[in-house]
């Protein structure tokens, strides 16, 4: 029986020093996405309104989805995000009464699709239920209605 070259299967060429998974090759990888560290970081340094509030949201039913916390989306960081039903939660101190750059953010985000709620750490402090009650009620608009019942069928119903 005669073997082709082509049929054969040859070993691969060995790998110089240094070469391959695990040694430092040459091999590329995917850049670090520095957001995600800070992300975290931001999960560990909740402020006292975020701590108050997150057990609120998660009771809250959002149709199998969830909220994350410190989500990133594109450059930013939302407090509070459910990205099924686009909606983002910030939850804002004095230093964001009319800020420029959460202006830009809240315009970002709308422009993906997502409806932005901001609420002062006091609302959420002193009553955190309300807040609540108006998240439910920006979610309830956001969740779409359930399919009508078919109609009867012809034949059926007699």
């Amino acid at each position: 029986m005669k073997v082709c070259v082509s049929d054969a299967v040859l070993p691969s060429p060995p790998l110089a020093a240094g070469e391959g998974l695990g040694v430092g090759g040459t091999m590329s990888r995917r850049p670090v996405d520095t957001r995600i560290s800070r992300a975290r970081g931001l999960r560990h340094e909740t402020t006292e309104a975020e701590r108050k509030l997150w057990p609120c949201l998660k009771q809250i039913a959002l149709n199998g989805s969830h909220f994350r916390r410190q989500a990133t989306i594109g450059p930013y960081f939302a407090d509070f995000a459910c990205h099924a039903l686009r909606i983002v939660i910030e939850i804002d101190g004095g230093q964001h009464n009319e800020s420029a750059s959460d202006a830009a953010r809240t315009r970002y985000l709308e422009a993906l699709g997502y409806r932005v709620l901001r609420f002062w750490n006091n609302d959420v402090l002193n009553n955190a239920e309300g807040v609540a009650e108006v998240i439910a009620a920006a979610i309830a608009e956001r969740i779409p209605p359930p399919p009508d019942p078919s109609p009867p069928q012809a034949g059926e119903g007699k």
